[in-house]
């Protein structure tokens, strides 16, 4: 074996060249972004909510302990928690600034809102700030993202968030809510202290038939409203055009259910002896399909009560109208018409505190010392939810809807390295 060529240096010692080649010396590296260690205090403002339905608060005292433990500043405006029972006491103590002034919230590195900001919100923005608000798509118009552009906002919609596994936490435990309460709610409309009520009890006694339920969609909602009708020991029918999600439907909840394809002919049958129905029915981008009819809703029993969660994307029953909790029924047909939309914030606090679990964690990754730039880059979840980057569209179905010119956030990113 031949000996390791070496040559003679000036100082005429020799110099070994595998001290210079080693293996794997000249591999292509893993590319990788560099960040400091040393994390950095934000300052984050929480808006009081101005639209009349919205009762939730996107940070919960308890999150702000937290917050302000890692060293992040926080502003509250005053009054924001109060309709989720949070006094402005609450905030403080745990570590909050409360202030009078919107203009000073809106000052603030990192916005939270629960519902997108108005036009006039906007104008109070900052150039460069980031935005975290739901998007809701139905109502969003095409002069909200110009004057996101317009600031160069960088804007997160919390509905689009993704968790590793590739769910959308913010949306399942909303949902969640949305199930719970629709079933509670039937409940308590179908006894008498409500008018039109039957004084049914929504559940089954020993010898008495149990109250009958109809539930359109086979989703989160649906779900959560299966596994609290089955607690209280109703009959329930489902009905969906998805098959795997009927399979999966029962699989969840552990049981053999009464499901069916949307067939009208045998929709119409079940709806003529239903005591509740349920519109738990999603669409991915604009409006619902209507399901029900309302030829189909003059058949059913008087009395008989329709929850459709679905208003938020104009509803998938022909007789519903938008609502609120103010005014939150009607009656047509001799039927009960619940038509809510947003119905988690009728239970705003316990929705504050699942959403302030959700977005605190994002939050804390933000302050981490990381480049806000990098997050973006190495957290696909993030990077799902974000659909204005300083100037730029980067959701693509956005930009497709108001005839935007779309830039990849991805390819942003990977310019930036």
């Amino acid at each position: 074996m031949s000996p390791i060529p070496y040559m003679m240096s000036k100082l005429n010692k020799p110099i070994i060249f595998s001290d210079f080649f080693t293996e794997g010396q000249y591999e292509t590296e893993v590319e990788t972004l560099a960040y400091s260690d040393k994390s950095k205090s934000l300052t984050i403002g929480v808006p009081k909510e101005i639209i009349l339905s919205e009762n939730r608060v996107g940070i919960v005292p308890q999150s702000i302990r937290t917050l302000v433990g890692y060293g992040h500043k926080v502003i509250i405006e005053s009054g924001a928690g109060l309709r989720s029972n949070f006094s402005d006491h609450h905030y403080s103590e745990a570590g909050a600034e409360i202030t009078a002034s919107k203009e000073q919230v809106f000052k603030s590195q990192v916005l939270i809102k629960i519902a997108p900001p108005t036009s006039e919100e906007i104008d109070l923005m900052q150039a460069d700030q980031i935005l975290i608000s739901p998007l809701q798509l139905p109502v969003l118009k095409d002069d909200y993202l110009e004057k996101l552009k317009k600031k160069r906002i960088t804007a997160l919609a919390m509905e689009y968030l993704q968790s590793e596994d590739g769910s959308y936490p913010i949306v399942r435990i909303m949902s969640e809510i949305a199930g719970t309460c629709a079933i509670l709610t039937a409940a308590e409309y179908l006894n008498n202290t409500r008018e039109g009520g039957r004084g049914i009890l929504l559940g089954s006694v020993s010898g008495v038939p149990p109250a009958k339920i109809v539930i359109l969609g086979a989703g989160v909602v649906a779900e959560t409203a299966i596994k609290v009708a089955i607690g209280l020991g109703a009959s329930i029918r489902v009905f969906d055009n998805n098959i795997t999600k009927l399979m999966r439907l029962q699989t969840a909840v552990g049981r053999h259910l009464h499901t069916s394809s949307i067939n009208p002919v045998y929709l119409a049958y079940q709806l003529t002896s239903a005591d509740v129905v349920i519109g738990a029915v999603h669409s991915k981008s604009g409006r619902t399909p209507i399901i029900v009819s309302e030829e189909m809703v003059s058949k059913m029993k008087d009395g008989a009560v329709i929850i459709d969660v679905s208003i938020d994307q104009g509803g998938c029953i022909e007789t519903s109208q938008l609502t609120t909790l103010e005014n939150p029924s009607f009656v047509k047909h001799g039927v009960i018409h619940y038509c809510v939309p947003n119905i988690p914030s009728k239970v705003s606090r316990t929705a504050s505190l699942a959403i302030s679990n959700i977005i605190t964690p994002l939050l804390l990754k933000m302050g981490s010392g990381m480049h806000f730039d990098n997050i973006l880059y190495e957290n696909h979840g993030i990077r799902n939810g974000c659909y204005t980057y300083k100037g730029c569209i980067t959701n693509e179905y956005l930009s497709k809807r108001f005839g935007l010119k779309y830039t990849s956030l991805e390819l942003l990113m990977t310019s930036k390295l």
